[in-house]
């Protein structure tokens, strides 16, 4: 019985863990694109201040340029964390069946033989 204790508690964790990893993704991916937005803006005002928006003029503001490069490199980043966030909402489902599964095999442990079967019988039918 304690080694299912265990075993409960141990998924218990690792679905909190696959929680926070998410979390921790979805922060990172709105904290980019806040960013991302922010250098739109200001490569837009120094556009306007220069009077060139055509990135390949030879007077293109060198600001400007950096900062295309950078927004770009963060939307890339960005796109990679997303992929990271499926794969780890992925692990997340799997944890919580694995949960699932530890939780109600240690309520099938407390329970009497014939109460098992009943249980298992009226999950073949229904």
């Amino acid at each position: 019985m304690r080694s299912r204790d265990n075993l409960v508690r141990l998924k218990l964790f690792q679905v909190s863990e696959k929680r926070r990893q998410i979390e921790q993704l979805d922060t990172m991916m709105g904290e980019f694109e806040r960013i991302a937005a922010e250098l739109d803006s200001q490569i837009e005002i120094e556009e306007k201040k220069s009077g060139i928006t055509d990135i390949n003029h030879f007077a293109y503001p060198t600001f400007a340029k950096a900062a295309r490069v950078r927004r770009d490199n963060l939307n890339a980043s960005r796109a990679e964390l997303v992929a990271q966030r499926e794969t780890a909402a992925d692990a997340l489902s799997e944890a919580e069946a694995e949960l699932s599964k530890a939780e109600r095999l240690e309520d099938r442990e407390g329970k009497s033989p014939v109460a098992i079967q009943q249980e298992d019988q009226s999950a073949m039918i229904g």
